[in-house]
């Protein structure tokens, strides 16, 4: 069989180009859309009213790299806590821009409490949950007049569990009209896509830039957010928030969230991702970050931490040791993140392998900046390390998790200083 005339292409496709909207606190300016990387952002599941408890998660969410944090705003209570909120913030040197989601009552804070309003650096408006009748049109232009009057950007997020049932109304009329009605799924899709395009028209017709207006469909299913944000990004060119409404707890979560977003990031499709975990039962909310992060970083969309390649294990590698330091080693370097990616440029493309025997253990290790390749059972006990390519040692003993990492280290430093990037 002949080869190809071409060679074998790789990697996504073109971006779609979108308009390009910014969200700022300070000096501190994320962008999205307009050719920017896509944006890994987050939500705090505390209660908003607990402003020490709320900004000590936003603080854990901006540390492991969420570029912005969303909070939930439902209560006066929670609007009056949003600007102390952001002084506490301040004083622990977080500069990360906060976004307030508002449902049902958003008009009433946002007017009532304009610290609240000034203090968050974005608004999500649900105009499924803005008011019914004639009071939808009135509360959904006096939130895009608070955007406005403090030049705050929105993003215009559909839900299909709260969706404006006056226009599914519609819609359902119109594809009672058709000579081959739509089934109920179509006209659900549909009924999403003109819901957020048709609002956010009205709210440039209010007065708002469009280039402060970030659209987003939430489904819970993968299918579902495929096919609505295919057709969403062929009918607008304003910036789009991906993410499963619910995507679920652990593995499940994880997966679903990878299935779709994976799909539509490949297409060039998506401005800014989150990734909506459940956490287990006293788990960690800044999982979803990490998740979020990884997807983009497997995909080679973004880097944001040295990544850890390491063997699944099999008969040959009995011994848990090289599972145990893959671990360690992981966590040192996400750990180390925070700190490193303002003193060494670029370390965050660095890959270390760590891996069980003898069968793909050096030639892995070559392939990495660091690698290492432990001994599986029955093999000599050395573990030889191999640097940029090249065997430079063999470690042996008790200590080579501790030697490695010491390794690892001493390359960070060596590699990606500030002299060395200058």
């Amino acid at each position: 069989m002949s080869s190809s005339s071409f060679p074998i292409a790789s990697g996504p496709l073109a971006r779609r180009q979108r308009r390009r909207a910014v969200i700022s606190y300070g000096d501190r300016q994320v962008v999205v859309g307009g050719g920017a990387p896509v944006m890994v952002q987050s939500m705090t599941n505390t209660d908003t009213a607990d402003a020490i408890g709320t900004a000590i998660q936003i603080k854990d969410l901006a540390r492991a790299g969420s570029e912005v944090v969303r909070i939930t705003v439902n209560s006066p209570e929670a609007a009056a806590a949003v600007p102390a909120i952001r002084e506490q913030l301040d004083r622990m040197g977080v500069d990360v821009p906060l976004v307030g989601d508002f449902h049902y009552n958003g008009h009433t804070l946002l007017n009532d409490y304009p610290d609240c309003a000034q203090a968050l650096s974005k608004y999500r408006i649900n105009p499924g949950n803005v008011g019914k009748g004639a009071k939808r049109d009135t509360q959904f232009a006096q939130m895009i007049e608070v955007a406005c009057r403090y030049d705050k950007p929105v993003r215009i997020g559909v839900n299909w569990g709260s969706l404006d049932q006056a226009l599914l109304a519609r819609i359902m009329d119109e594809n009672a009209q058709r000579k081959e009605p739509w089934p109920a799924q179509a006209v659900m899709y549909e009924a999403l896509v003109t819901s957020a395009i048709e609002n956010a028209q009205r709210a440039e017709e209010l007065g708002m830039d469009g280039n402060k207006i970030i659209l987003s469909c939430k489904v819970s299913g993968v299918q579902d957010l495929i096919a609505v944000y295919r057709e969403l990004a062929n009918r607008c060119d304003y910036p789009l928030h991906l993410g499963l409404t619910e995507a679920g707890m652990g593995s499940k979560g994880i997966v679903a969230s990878t299935a779709a977003l994976s799909v539509l990031l490949q297409e060039g499709i998506g401005d800014t991702i989150r990734i909506s975990l459940t956490p287990e039962p006293g788990g960690d909310r800044t999982r979803e970050v990490i998740v979020g992060q990884e997807i983009l970083q497997t995909m080679g969309l973004r880097k944001f931490t040295p990544m850890v390649i390491a063997c699944p294990g099999c008969g040959r590698t009995t011994s848990t040791v090289f599972q145990d330091l893959a671990d360690k080693i992981q966590t040192y370097l996400r750990e180390q993140m925070p700190v490193w990616k303002g003193v060494y440029p670029g370390v965050e493309s660095m890959n270390v392998a760590v891996m069980g025997c003898i069968v793909n253990g050096p030639g892995e290790s070559k392939h990495a900046n660091i690698g290492i390749s432990l001994p599986g059972t029955g093999e000599s006990p050395a573990a030889p390390v191999f640097i940029d390519g090249e065997k430079r040692m063999t470690l042996r003993g008790d200590r080579i998790a501790e030697e490695f990492q010491s390794i690892v280290l001493e390359y960070v430093q060596s590699h990606y200083s500030k002299q060395t990037a200058a």
